[in-house]
């Protein structure tokens, strides 16, 4: 293979072309990072922060442009692609006035004349991102680890490599230097060669679990730090007292915004029997107000799944769950990447709908007894990305959050990933966070330095 191809989801159509990077390419880019490095990490605070200030201006600018490569490149509806690229815009700015504040120098108090721990960046940080968020996955990505002093490589999905390369447009039109941030149009074989340079010191992934386990493995093998941030099959847990209009509105949108691709969507809802027609009920009411079709029409709210074969693994797992005795309530038909939402009833452990992440518009609910059941099936998942409770009981709802084994619990509302807030999985999720002082801190030299008479 010596090129990509850009290919539009809902229709199969062909929209640009790209060539892949040969060995000559990425030993530039290698050497361009090495030799940027110290350029970009001896610059104070406040020149990256200007940089990113810019990168987030010109987001806003060319939002509708932006949002309308994603929509072509990987289907999403044109409305949920603006969204992203403001929260890009929010993450930078966020990072531009934040990031000085979490890197202070912290004094701690020893027997030495003084001891301090100190952040330093730590060289070129090599990300491999996803195509479901093409923007916003690297810019969580970017803006703290440029801002920390360090210098970005990326590798996105073949099929986003416009949006790869327009992202290293931005950096350098803020007023980056050439090198600070490098988009490569490159395939998964790259991954040691890149890794085993001496400039490169850590991967941040996103991605599936056979890909973090692929990429950790290489990483550890040249003692390379990495950050996994990788599937889930999050539980949605809906209490006998919880508001079940809101919890079902909720609850459908999670599940099928950008087509249900999303590693923190809600994926299994576990509902007190007491309650589980009334939430059935809602939801389907809730379901059969989207509108399934063209990205680009403003009256579509599910546009196409961003790949055949994704949409047709989705579609096996939907036949595999039916035959051990799940039922399709609404949707379960496909044509192309089109994929109906669907309402999937009697789903239980064994089967694909509850034991895989399923990516994709599904929507599995499964009954239970009561909290203890739910509690005890969430945890049951090898998944531990984020969760949701939903009950009036907001004392109740944070003494049963710390029962969850997962990165998050948001209670009485939906997952997602904010700037203030660390991000990232446990068990087969990943490790490492994203986001915040934490994400920030992944990627940093923390230094020890004491000072006696």
């Amino acid at each position: 293979m010596t090129s990509f191809k850009s290919i539009f989801p809902f229709n199969q159509t062909e929209i640009a072309e790209y060539k892949i990077m040969d060995k000559a390419a990425i030993d530039n880019a290698l050497a361009l990072s090495e030799k940027i490095f110290p350029h970009w990490s001896g610059k104070p605070f406040e020149y990256h922060a200007e940089i990113l200030k810019n990168v987030a201006g010109l987001l806003l600018e060319r939002k509708e442009k932006l949002a309308t490569l994603m929509t072509n490149e990987m289907g999403k509806v044109v409305k949920e692609a603006v969204a992203e690229v403001e929260k890009c815009a929010l993450g930078c700015n966020y990072y531009a006035e934040n990031a000085q504040q979490f890197l202070q120098d912290e004094i701690v108090k020893t027997g030495y004349k003084k001891s301090f721990v100190t952040y330093q960046p730590l060289g070129a940080i090599f990300a491999i991102m996803p195509w479901n968020f093409p923007l916003w996955q690297v810019f969580r990505f970017a803006a703290p680890t440029l801002m920390a002093g360090n210098v970005a490589l990326l590798k996105h999905s073949p099929n986003v490599c416009g949006c790869s390369l327009a992202i290293q447009q931005l950096f350098e039109e803020a007023g980056a230097e050439p090198g600070v941030f490098q988009s490569l149009i490159a395939d998964t074989d790259v991954t040691e060669k890149i890794l085993s340079s001496n400039i490169v010191q850590a991967v941040s992934l996103t991605g599936s679990e056979k890909a973090g386990s692929s990429v950790a493995s290489i990483a550890s093998a040249h003692i390379k730090k990495s950050v996994l941030e990788l599937g889930g099959s999050d539980a949605f847990i809906v209490l006998t007292d919880a508001d079940v209009q809101k919890a079902a509105s909720v609850a459908v949108t999670s599940r099928m915004q950008n087509a249900g691709q999303s590693c923190i969507a809600a994926k299994r809802f576990l509902v007190v029997n007491e309650v589980a027609d009334d939430f059935t009920e809602a939801v389907k009411q809730e379901i059969n107000k989207l509108k399934q079709g063209d990205p680009f029409d403003t009256s579509t709210t599910t546009g196409p799944m961003a790949r055949l074969d994704l949409a047709e693994k989705l579609q096996a797992q939907l036949q595999a769950s039916v035959a051990k005795g799940a039922e399709v309530i609404l949707g379960g038909t496909r044509s192309g990447c089109n994929y109906q939402p669907t309402l999937l009833l009697n789903v239980q452990a064994g089967m694909p709908a509850f034991d895989e992440e399923t990516f994709g518009p599904l929507f599995s609910i499964i009954s239970v007894r009561d909290e203890e059941e739910a509690i005890a099936l969430a945890n049951s998942s090898r998944y531990g990305l984020g969760g949701n409770i939903w009950t009036q009981d907001l004392e109740r709802g944070v003494m049963l959050s710390k029962k969850l084994n997962s990165g998050s619990v948001f209670i009485n509302s939906m997952v997602k990933s904010e700037p203030a807030l660390p991000f990232g999985g446990v068990k087969k999720s990943g490790y490492g966070r994203e986001l915040s002082k934490h994400g920030m801190i992944e990627f940093v030299n923390v230094k020890t330095i004491t000072v006696s008479d």
